[in-house]
């Protein structure tokens, strides 16, 4: 896998596999900014990073990440106004 290929610009995801120890707060700070600078279909990216690094752990705090990425996000519900501030 070459450094700054189309699917990992930076090389961040193939490096944060190298690094011994990493935890889980600094994979989603490596994810962030991997999303940043890549170019195309998010969806498509992490499924593809997950293929490329199937021969790592499935516990390395990375491919938690990657895997964590793909889920879709709940919509929240957002209360405002009087509602807000008063309780049922």
């Amino acid at each position: 896998m070459a450094k700054g290929d189309a699917l990992d610009p930076k090389g961040l995801i193939e490096e944060s596999y190298k690094i011994d120890g990493i935890v889980a707060p600094e994979c989603r700070s490596i994810f962030l900014d991997w999303a940043m600078s890549y170019q195309g279909e998010h969806a498509y990216g992490i499924a593809a990073l997950l293929v490329r690094h199937s021969n790592e752990a499935a516990d390395h705090p990375m491919t938690v990440t990657l895997r964590a990425g793909l889920e879709t996000p709940q919509p929240g519900t957002r209360r405002g106004g009087r509602r807000a501030r008063v309780p049922d």
